[in-house]
């Protein structure tokens, strides 16, 4: 069982920056897909950016290609989502998840974490 805990979320003004964290518990963290997905409200959930294992292969939606960025420290199993220039159409409640080799899905979620963009 893979553990996913998030934070670093708040209230930032419109143009501001956050930087999110994720945690995921296991001694082979390096080897875990990590994934970033929002839900608004009144919306679904969507796909923010991920990366694959040892780095490999970030990947982000079209809408936040240049303005978020992901990473990982594998030393501290830990992901990172970087968000500039934030906007009031990126608040939501933004949700790391793990996948592991065996999964073909993200099987392990956090509890999310708000971010809200107002002035």
């Amino acid at each position: 069982q893979v553990q996913v805990s998030e934070s670093g979320g708040g209230l930032v003004p419109p143009g501001g920056n956050l930087r999110l964290s994720c945690v995921a518990s296991g001694s082979i963290f390096r080897t875990y897909t990590m994934g970033w997905f929002r839900q608004a409200p009144g919306k679904e959930r969507e796909f923010v950016a991920s990366i694959g294992w040892d780095d490999r292969f970030p990947d982000y939606a079209d809408s936040m290609k240049g303005r978020f960025t992901i990473s990982r420290d594998n030393a501290r199993n830990t992901v990172y989502l970087q968000m500039n220039g934030l906007q009031p159409e990126d608040t939501a409640v933004y949700y790391c998840a793990a996948k592991t080799l065996r999964d073909v899905d993200y099987n392990y979620w956090g509890q999310g974490t708000q971010v809200t963009v107002s002035s």
